[in-house]
């Protein structure tokens, strides 16, 4: 039985990704197992995720997923680079993943292969350091070094899921896992919908006005979403923390925000001074930005000020896989795990005290990190410390 892996956010889970399970399973076999590394209550491009990750794992075992593993935060919220190497390191320490499959825009593995062994090697390392000297974004810095080094083939570097394709390459180099690459459905990451696809930017949005979104989510997803939002613990939004944010900036000393500059190049001197002003998130961002840095570098950049996580924080060894959904499948690879897993598996928070001195400090900005999204939550009752502890993986 080949056992594939996916890396996601699954923010929120809807009909695209249902789409990309079955495809695997067309691709590689009707049995194939399929173990997804997904990101916990915060996401790549430095925000809340919409709904809380045990709610999203369970959608996601309902829409075809037979073991969801939680990507640890410092990872989830981190560049695509950490972002993927965290999630091949999750799926290569279950010991069981042989493929990693993700959706793509040009869908040529070859090319995105030798993309990626470009990418790490001298060569390109001192053209980029030439372009960055230019004062442009890091994107469009490499995206010119990789140009004038390879002509057409760098156009792959365009797409937001072939960057993020060729930094999975990128990760899987010494690893036993292979990569496939789907040709992706439906429309890019920002887009609005047609022909029965949405981004989850757009499904995002009509979650958070409260407008009709079902015919874009999964059926099961629909129903989960409803129950949090009856329940007062959904849609999770930035915006309800935007003051518990700013006030976080402004009790910070230039030196603190220092060490959240994971390129060292001064971006906090601009959003301490723009942090001294600004009485938005989106009055910082703007402040603070210009055609050096990405607003996604921004927002992640804040994200991780507000909750503790500096860029040495990647720099560590994943400690633990920590098991948020699975059913009956999943539950034999989780048995199987027990042999062949290089991580200890966690499924009982509480057992994280038998772990390693490393795991119980990544537990630890875990639960601090859910503890400050769950004051997030629509109704605030609901938003009791310590969950993090308490809430058991959903077993179906």
């Amino acid at each position: 039985m080949k056992t594939a892996g996916i890396i996601c956010e699954y923010n929120p889970f809807h009909a695209g990704h249902a789409w990309q399970i079955a495809e695997i399973r067309r691709t590689l076999g009707e049995d194939t197992a399929i173990v997804c590394a997904m990101s916990g209550n915060f996401v790549q491009r430095g925000d809340f995720a919409i709904l809380r990750k045990h709610v999203r794992a369970e959608a996601a075992v309902r829409g075809g997923a037979d073991l969801v593993l939680e990507l640890p935060t410092p990872w989830a919220t981190a560049s695509a680079e950490c972002f993927a190497h965290g999630g091949v390191d999750v799926l290569s320490g279950t010991g069981l993943v042989d493929t990693l499959c993700f959706c793509s825009e040009c869908a040529k593995i070859e090319k995105m292969q030798h993309l990626a062994k470009f990418l790490t090697s001298d060569d390109f390392a001192n053209a980029l350091h030439s372009e960055l000297d230019k004062g442009i974004s890091f994107a469009a810095a490499r995206e010119l070094a990789a140009e004038k080094m390879l002509g057409d083939d760098a156009e792959i570097l365009r797409g937001p899921n072939d960057i993020l394709g060729v930094e999975y390459c990128k990760a899987l180099q010494g690893k036993n896992i292979v990569p496939l690459a789907l040709a992706r459905m439906g429309v890019g990451h920002d887009a609005g919908a047609e022909n029965g696809f949405a981004s989850a930017s757009y499904i995002r949005e009509k979650l958070t006005a409260n407008q009709q979104s079902d015919d874009y989510l999964t059926g099961d997803m629909a129903q989960l979403y409803a129950q949090e939002r009856a329940a007062g613990r959904a849609p999770v939004t930035m915006r309800a923390a935007e003051r518990a944010m700013l006030a976080r900036l402004r009790s910070m000393s230039e030196d603190e925000m220092a060490r959240y500059d994971e390129g060292n190049e001064g971006l906090y001197h601009r959003l301490y001074d723009a942090g001294r002003t600004a009485v938005s998130r989106e009055d910082l961002l703007t402040s603070a930005k210009t055609k050096r840095y990405a607003y996604a570098r921004l927002r992640r950049m804040v994200l991780r000020m507000y909750l503790g996580i500096t860029p040495d924080e990647t720099k560590k060894e994943i400690s633990y896989l920590r098991v948020l959904a699975c059913n009956e499948r999943g539950r034999m690879l989780l048995k199987q795990m027990k042999k062949t897993a290089t991580l200890p598996i966690l499924t009982k928070s509480a057992d994280v005290r038998l772990l390693s001195e490393a795991a119980q400090h990544l537990f630890a900005i875990e639960a601090r990190a859910t503890d400050l999204y769950t004051l997030a939550y629509p109704d605030l009752t609901q938003a009791v410390g310590g969950s993090e502890w308490t809430t058991n993986p959903v077993i179906l």
